[in-house]
């Protein structure tokens, strides 16, 4: 080839060795490259993390617009930094051998805080960040940007504990700190550690002799990766991983993973099949992650910063916070906290023919104090059906539970056996019970077993309906916030409460957090 092939690459030392790398090997092939450094947007905004900049791609689109506009006839970026889709015009000429997929953790002194409730990491990679915290969800993560060099400055400036980096590049510019950690754990960025050149579609001539370049096997790696990146339809704003790799039998494994941004809901896929028929690992472990509840992971991504709508007084479970259909955008927080007492050895000593509990923290506080295998309690009665599975869990039977107190002391009226219960309770629960069961001469040895604490807080204009699981919901809900919206009840105890303030107020048909999930589904419909 006559032709002088203009190879368009970022300045920094990174881009530029990857940038020589493909010059060395296609000079080697005979071919003439001139260099043709260009300034990206991700090189010069500095002050902001790259999820924040807005687009994809931001460390090719300067290129991108250099080749389309003929300026350059190839351009060599990081692959994991490529689009999965391509402008139009600009396809893969060549993907060559890959190098070190691993990410890195460099550390300036010891590896101590890796133990530690408190440390400090920092990376400007969602997908190391959500990693991280899944793992240390204790742990703090600040935001890393600039070039290798400066980052691996910022990190002996600062009072930090480590910073992640991708192996690759340290390696290929020769800066492996002393103190490396290798995070065999962590899934890589889709294509991390592969080198992509592209060119335009309609130059054949430059096609051709960058095909010479491609590495098959890594070519078809990453291509896996990229497909599953795809189709999750996440970019840098998705803390999204995957690795693919053949071993000596020509089987091909794909690992994927999705995350929150703070790592606190997580889900994974691993597939293999015959090289061959490995074509759909990609698109097959993207389905596999959707159906699992990445669909809604990925609405919640996407809507990261939209208003809240509906707001929880209990801390949603992420499986709870997954069932919740697409246009609910909600938050949750524990609007109560409870404290166990130490209940006296004296009274869980003695016999107790009937025992009534109406809630599950009842019995964690009883089981808090003494072994199950001490208690000697001949019939148990209680509320709820979390409190009735709790207790079988535990104790191996239960006499008899009810929806609700009223139910329940309607029935120890009718049944019970003998004319005294114990009744272990919070400092809050209601008066409807022990009343009712007085009223029929029944005697109630009333224990306080634990003490519940409002710990309510201001929520967002924003929100149109609350998730209420408890009178005591509601009341810590009302010490900062207004009635105007929409009251979901996990039962009608929780309603009543609710009806003395809220004018909407909704009840679910079983009392549980699902059943109340599916109250807000009915009026959210996707």
């Amino acid at each position: 080839m006559s032709k002088v092939i203009r190879l368009g690459t970022r300045d920094s030392e990174l881009a530029l060795w990857q940038a020589n790398t493909v010059k060395d090997q296609l000079q080697a092939l005979g071919h003439t490259v001139k260099l043709v450094p260009v300034k990206s947007t991700g090189d010069l905004i500095l002050d902001k993390p790259l999820y924040e900049l807005g687009i994809t791609g931001v460390f090719t689109k300067t290129l991108d617009v250099a080749m389309i506009n003929g300026d350059i006839d190839i351009a060599v970026h990081s692959m994991k930094d490529v689009p999965t889709a391509l402008p139009k015009g600009i396809v893969k000429a060549a993907v060559l051998k890959r190098g070190n997929y691993m990410d890195i953790m460099a550390f300036k002194d010891n590896e101590e805080f890796l133990g530690s409730r408190d440390a400090v990491i920092a990376t400007g990679s969602l997908r190391r960040q959500a990693q991280w915290l899944n793992r240390y969800p204790t742990h703090t993560v600040v935001d890393l940007r600039g070039n290798v060099n400066s980052r691996l400055e910022k990190l002996y400036n600062n009072e930090w504990n480590g910073a992640i980096f991708a192996a690759a590049g340290l390696e290929r510019i020769g800066l492996e700190p002393e103190n490396t950690i290798g995070l065999t754990w962590m899934l890589p960025a889709p294509a991390q550690g592969a080198i992509m050149v592209v060119a335009m579609e309609d130059n054949e001539e430059v096609r051709e002799a960058c095909a010479q370049l491609n590495h098959e096997e890594t070519d078809t790696c990453v291509t896996l990766e990229r497909e599953f990146l795809r189709e999750l339809e996440g970019g840098c704003s998705a803390p999204i991983g995957a690795l693919a790799y053949i071993n000596k039998e020509n089987i091909v494994t794909l690992k994927g993973v999705l995350l929150n941004v703070d790592g606190s809901k997580k889900l994974e896929t691993e597939l293999t099949a015959p090289l061959g028929k490995h074509q759909n690992l990609g698109i097959d472990c993207a389905k596999t992650i959707l159906a699992r509840g990445g669909r809604r992971l990925m609405t919640e991504l996407a809507s990261a910063g939209t208003e809240i709508n509906i707001f929880s007084t209990k801390k949603l479970t992420p499986q709870q916070q997954l069932s919740l259909n697409l246009s609910v955008n909600a938050d949750s927080d524990d609007f109560i906290k409870i404290n166990f007492n130490r209940i006296s050895p004296i009274v869980l000593k003695k016999e107790h023919k009937n025992v009534v509990f109406t809630s599950k923290n009842a019995v964690e506080a009883v089981l808090a104090s003494r072994d199950v295998s001490e208690l000697d309690f001949e019939n148990i009665y209680c509320v709820g059906r979390k409190t009735r599975r709790f207790i079988k869990n535990k104790f191996g039977k239960i006499t008899h539970y009810e929806n609700n107190a009223k139910d329940l002391a309607n029935h120890l009226v009718e049944f019970i056996d003998g004319t005294e219960v114990t009744y272990f309770h919070g400092n809050l629960s209601l008066e409807e019970l022990p009343t009712i069961l007085e009223e029929n001469n029944i005697t109630v040895n009333a224990v306080e077993a634990y003490r519940t604490k409002l710990s309510g807080k201001s929520i967002p204009e924003s929100v149109k309906g609350i998730m209420f699981f408890s009178p005591s919901n509601v009341e810590s809900y009302l010490k900062e916030n207004s009635a105007d919206k929409v009251a979901y009840c996990i039962g009608e105890t929780t309603a009543k409460a609710a009806r003395e303030h809220f004018t909407a107020v909704k009840v679910a048909k079983i009392p549980t957090v699902e059943s109340v999930i599916e109250l807000v589904n009915a009026d959210y419909e996707d």
